[in-house]
């Protein structure tokens, strides 16, 4: 890169915010252009700070998406909440994402006085605009116009794509000048094993009731690349309970292989190479409540 385009390239850091289940992950992964991070109907799906990288021909934006903002019950939920807090303060503008369905926007004011205290400059997106009519869009606009001074309010459909690239333009406005942070081609600082494990837990999510995938972590114990030969991944599904630990297996293992051939097929058309999984349960009573089990599954960082 020449010296005169390094003096107009635009790079920054993107903190991606909000209440749970509003469409975080579903409006990064559509200005990513790439899945990156898990996408479920249940809130709280995303546990990490995930990276993604997108570049183009003269920016870079970097984005976090993070843990739904709430008020933690357990040291899981502490964990994920400190990762958002550290994420808030590092990255060098936030984008705030609101649900025109969301019940309670009393919660959307109080996360809205955070963020102002923060002193960085905050784009609003009001999500999910495919749901009701214009009419119904043009007064919650305007509350928020009222409510505080963003640097700009874009209203989206991150299911459907509407208005996102609107979104990527005043995002790219708002990037500082900077020379990028990495490579043009690289779209994640995460490791092959990190989006393995988020795909198998993502399987869970999809494939069982309230209780059970918030209690799950996956642990990838062994990743072998065997060039010509299928990859060999062995993981490991952590529960709670001897009775979470039936559920995930099923009459005679059924559910686990189900989780395990859904996991395998979506693994094998993200790495782009065929692989063979072993997956099994484990119990660790309480682990979300436990610091040694949160850092050992990577959660306490």
């Amino acid at each position: 890169m020449s010296t005169s385009e390094k003096s107009t390239f635009k790079a920054g850091y993107i903190v991606v915010v909000g209440l749970p289940n509003v469409g975080k992950s579903t409006l990064v992964n559509n200005l990513m252009r790439f899945r990156l991070s898990i996408c479920t109907a249940k809130p709280q799906t995303t546990r990490h700070r995930i990276l993604g990288i997108y570049s183009g021909e003269n920016f870079q934006m970097i984005f976090w998406d993070t843990p739904g903002l709430i008020e933690p019950k357990y040291r899981l939920q502490e964990a994920m909440m400190r990762t958002a807090e550290r994420a808030i303060a590092d990255a060098d503008f936030i984008l705030f994402i609101v649900d025109v369905d969301h019940q309670d926007q009393s919660k959307n004011e109080t996360l809205l006085t955070r963020f102002a205290a923060v002193g960085k400059p905050i784009v609003l997106a009001i999500n999910k605009i495919d749901t009701i009519s214009r009419d119904a869009l043009l007064p919650i606009i305007d509350r928020y116009r009222h409510l505080y001074e963003f640097a700009d309010i874009v209203p989206v459909s991150a299911l459907h794509g509407d208005n996102v690239d609107e979104l990527e333009k005043v995002l790219i406005r708002l990037l500082p000048v900077n020379p990028p942070f990495y490579p043009l081609d690289q779209i994640t600082q995460h490791p092959e094993r990190f989006f393995v494990a988020e795909i198998i837990r993502g399987k869970i999510f999809t494939n069982f009731g309230q209780e059970v995938p918030y209690s799950t972590a996956v642990v990838i114990d062994d990743f072998v690349e065997k060039p010509g030969k299928k990859d060999v991944i062995k993981a490991r599904i952590v529960v709670e309970r001897e009775t979470q630990k039936a559920i995930i297996i099923g009459k005679k293992g059924k559910a686990l292989k189900e989780i395990g051939k859904e996991a395998r097929i979506e693994i094998e058309a993200f790495l782009q190479r065929p692989v063979f999984l072993e997956l099994w349960v484990v119990v660790r009573e309480k682990w979300r409540k436990k610091e040694k089990w949160l850092r050992e599954f990577g959660y306490d960082q």
